[in-house]
C-alpha cells in the first residue's frame, strides 16, 4: 500500500503549481499517525517568546492539502480552529471534509495553533473517572494544579491570539504562499480577525463562521445566548404540531425539573460500560442542554429528554454527555484559559455574570468556573487596541447560525457593520457552524473564486430547516 501512496504523492508533487510545489518539498507525506494519508505533514520550529527570539522553541504541527486541479489556485485557504484551545491539524480529516469542494480549487492548510494538538499541547484533562464531576471548587483545584504542571513545559502568558497569528504568518512564509485565504469558525473567528488586521498584505479573503469577536468577553453571555436559543427551540416545537401535543409547556416543565433538589442518580456509562453515581442538580442537566443546543440534529432530542427525566429516567441526558466527551477533550484547556483570561476575563465586570444569567436555565456557575480560575491563571500582555472593531477592508463572508446558541447572529452582525466589503448570511435552523448547512459549501467556494461576495445568491439557504423533534425513541413523526 505504502508504494503506491509514494507514487500518488510523486505525482501530486510533479503536478502541482509553484506555490503547492514549495508547500509540499517542505512537508511529508503524513503517516498514518500523523494525519490523513492524502496529506503532507511537517513542523516549524517558532520561539515561544517572540520579543526576544530566545529560549524555547515550540514546533508547530501542520498539514497541507494540495489542490485536487492541476490548474489551482495561488492562494490557500487555511482553516483556524474553535475553542479556543482545539487544534486545526489534529482535526484535518474532519475540516477536509466539510471543506471538499474547496479544495478542489486550492490548498486546504491546517495548523496547530501553539499549545493545541501536537503544538506544545496545554491539556489539563480530568484524571479517568472524574469526567462528569461538576463540583466546581474541585474543578478549580484541579486547574490549579493543572496551571503548576504546565508552567515546567511553557510560558503560559505566550499563547495568546496575537502570538499565535504572527506564528501563522511565519507558516504562511514557510509553505511560500503570497496570498492566503482565512475559514475561522467560532473561537478561529477571532484569530482570523486578527490575522487579518496583522497582515492584511497578505489576506486574501475571509470566511468567518460563528463570530466570536475581540470584544466579546468570553464567557460573559454564554447563559444568554443559550438561553435564546432553548428558547427557539421551545417555539419551534410549540409550532409543530405532533411536538406540541406531545410535550406542550416545555419551559414551564423544564423550570419544575431543574428546579428540584439535587438527587443522586445511579447509572451505567454507555461507552465505559461502568456503573457510576452522579449528583444530579441544576448544573449538571444545564451543562447538557447547552451541549446539544450546537446542534439541532441532537436537540430534536430535548423535548423526549425532558418528560423522560420527569419520570426519573436520567439515561437519555448521560448518553448524550457521553458523546460529547471526545469534543470535550479535543480542547486543550490550559490554553483555553490563557486566552481567555488574558483576553476576555480582564474586561467583566464584577456582577455581571450573574446579572446575564439571570432567568436562564444555565445559570452563572459554568462562567464562573472561569473566572475563578482565571484569578490565578497568569495572563498574557493584551494591547488596547486590540479590543476595537476597526474597519478592514478585505472581502469577508460572514456565517451565523439562527439557533446557536454561544455565537448567535446578532454577533456576526456587530463585525458586518464595520467591515464594508462584507456580506452577513444567517443560516436558519443552523447551530454552531453554518460551513455545512444546505448550500453554504456551495456559497463558500463561489465567495472564494470570486474573491466577492456580491454575487451570491442565498436564497437557497431558506430550504434548511430544523429536524423534526423525536416524539418518542423510535424517532419523528412519521409525516413530518
Amino acid at each position: 500500500m505504502r508504494p503506491l501512496l509514494a507514487i500518488a504523492a510523486l505525482c501530486i508533487a510533479s503536478c502541482a503549481s509553484l506555490p503547492q510545489r514549495q508547500a509540499i518539498d517542505r512537508l511529508q507525506p503524513c503517516k498514518h499517525a500523523d494525519g490523513p494519508i492524502e496529506g503532507f505533514c511537517g513542523t516549524l520550529d517558532v520561539f515561544e517568546d517572540r520579543e526576544t527570539k530566545a529560549g524555547r522553541k515550540i514546533p508547530l504541527k501542520i498539514i497541507v492539502f494540495p489542490a485536487l486541479k492541476r490548474t489551482a489556485a495561488k492562494d490557500p485557504l487555511f482553516f483556524l480552529a474553535g475553542g479556543p484551545g482545539q487544534g486545526a491539524a489534529s482535526i484535518a480529516g474532519l475540516g477536509r471534509e466539510m471543506l471538499r469542494r474547496i479544495g478542489t480549487d486550492r490548498d486546504l492548510v491546517f495548523v496547530d495553533q501553539r499549545g493545541t494538538g501536537k503544538s506544545n499541547p496545554l491539556e489539563c484533562k480530568p484524571p479517568k473517572g472524574e469526567e462528569d464531576d461538576d463540583d466546581l471548587s474541585r474543578a478549580v483545584a484541579r486547574l490549579k494544579s493543572c496551571m503548576e504542571t504546565l508552567k515546567e513545559k511553557a510560558d503560559l502568558t505566550k499563547y495568546t491570539t496575537t502570538i499565535a497569528m504572527d506564528d501563522l504568518d511565519d507558516v504562511r512564509q514557510f509553505l511560500g504562499y503570497d496570498k492566503i485565504n482565512l475559514y475561522g469558525g467560532s473561537y478561529g473567528t477571532r484569530a482570523a480577525i486578527v490575522y487579518a488586521r496583522r497582515h492584511t498584505a497578505h489576506t486574501r479573503a475571509v470566511i468567518l463562521d460563528g463570530v466570536a469577536p475581540t470584544d466579546m468577553r468570553l464567557p460573559l453571555y454564554m447563559a444568554r445566548d443559550s438561553q435564546r436559543a432553548l428558547d427557539l427551540l421551545f417555539r419551534d416545537c410549540a409550532a409543530q404540531k405532533s411536538c406540541n401535543e406531545r410535550f406542550p409547556n416545555l419551559a414551564q416543565r423544564l423550570e419544575k425539573l431543574l428546579s428540584a433538589p439535587a438527587k443522586k442518580v445511579r447509572y451505567v456509562h454507555p461507552r465505559t460500560g461502568v456503573e457510576k453515581e452522579i449528583d444530579v442538580k441544576r448544573l449538571t442537566l444545564g451543562v447538557i442542554l447547552f451541549s446539544t443546543l450546537y446542534s439541532p440534529k441532537v436537540a430534536s432530542l430535548v423535548p423526549l429528554l425532558i418528560e423522560q427525566a420527569e419520570k426519573g429516567v436520567y439515561g437519555g441526558f448521560f448518553a448524550l454527555n457521553a458523546a460529547f466527551d471526545n469534543a470535550a477533550s479535543s480542547i486543550a484547556q490550559g490554553m483555553h484559559l490563557s486566552v481567555v483570561c488574558a483576553e476576555d476575563a480582564p474586561r467583566i465586570e464584577p456582577g455581571s455574570v450573574a446579572r446575564e444569567a439571570l432567568n436562564t436555565f444555565l445559570g452563572p456557575e459554568m462562567a464562573e468556573l472561569r473566572l475563578k480560575s482565571c484569578e490565578f491563571w497568569p495572563k498574557g500582555k493584551v494591547e488596547p487596541d486590540y479590543f476595537v472593531n476597526a474597519p478592514i477592508d478585505v472581502p469577508t463572508l460572514i456565517l451565523s447560525g439562527d439557533v446557536d446558541p454561544v455565537t448567535p447572529p446578532s454577533w456576526g452582525q456587530q463585525i458586518a457593520t464595520t467591515w464594508k466589503n462584507s456580506r452577513h448570511l444567517t443560516v436558519p435552523a443552523t447551530g454552531h457552524g453554518a460551513a455545512g448547512a444546505g448550500c453554504v459549501p456551495k456559497l463558500m467556494a463561489q465567495f472564494l473564486n470570486e474573491g466577492t461576495a456580491a454575487n451570491l445568491n442565498p436564497a437557497c439557504i431558506e430550504q434548511v430547516k430544523r429536524p423534526p423533534f423525536m416524539l418518542s425513541p423510535a424517532g419523528p413523526d412519521p409525516l413530518q
